[in-house]
């Protein structure tokens, strides 16, 4: 398991309480969303009133199906730079997700960005046809 030792003063820690690190592609739908992060909190053995926030990207802050997903969390919505989550180690870097968002990962990066110790690596939404859908998810202890 994959930790990193820099807190923000932007998530409020509790014990149990976990970070789920989300990325999508544009236009991103909260149900996509949502489903995904449900059964990555399931994967953790976490449920949704576990979450204590969800991390992003900024690029990614105000894409409305992240925003509406935090929302029915009812958690904030953190934010990181592409240059600090490029910083934090994770076991799946990808280099298309660096010519993309400037950082090799969104979605375990920023579960990570908080601190703590990662419990489920980045997983894929399912799209049409079986096909890989449009969001991302990584599931992080809180730190």
């Amino acid at each position: 398991m994959l930790t990193h030792p820099a807190p923000t003063a932007h998530i409020r820690h509790r014990p149990g309480g976990v970070i789920v690190g989300v990325g999508a592609r544009a236009g991103a739908a909260a149900g996509e969303v949502l489903a995904l992060v449900r059964a990555v909190l399931a994967e953790a053995g976490s449920c949704p009133g576990d979450v204590v926030a969800l991390a992003t990207v900024d690029a990614k802050g105000r894409e409305p199906g992240i925003v509406a997903a935090a929302g029915a969390l009812g958690v904030p919505l953190v934010t990181y730079g592409a240059g600090l989550l490029a910083t934090v180690p994770v076991p799946r870097p990808s280099e298309r997700v660096r010519a993309a968002a400037g950082t090799p990962s969104v979605a375990e990066a920023a579960a990570l960005a908080g601190g703590g110790e990662l419990l489920v690596p980045k997983r894929v939404s399912v799209g049409a046809g079986g096909a890989p859908g449009r969001v991302t998810c990584a599931v992080a202890r809180a730190g």
